[in-house]
């Protein structure tokens, strides 16, 4: 059986400056991987969200997510921050 390539999606958002957030990269295979490894080097977090990152695919790059994504992200951001805060008192 033939593996699937990845897929990969970045969502940019910055409190008290964007009103929602935005995509900023997607692709799949070896555009993928850039993505997730670019992530990585700069320690951004990483969610695994197959179905999200479908639905993310699917948008032009910078547009808004649609209100349909937002508890799905609000739910991503709310892990980040919490793993952010954690990691900055502990």
């Amino acid at each position: 059986m033939k593996e699937k390539s990845p897929k990969a999606a970045a969502l940019k958002y910055t409190h008290g400056k964007d009103s929602v957030p935005k995509l900023t990269a997607k692709g799949r295979g070896e555009v993928a991987k850039k993505i997730i490894e670019i992530a990585k080097t700069h320690s951004i977090p990483i969610q695994e969200d197959k179905e999200l990152v479908e639905f993310l695919s699917m948008l032009d790059l910078y547009q808004e997510i649609p209100p349909e994504l937002y508890r799905a992200v609000a739910e991503i951001l709310a892990f980040i921050y919490s793993m952010k805060n954690k990691s900055e008192s502990g």
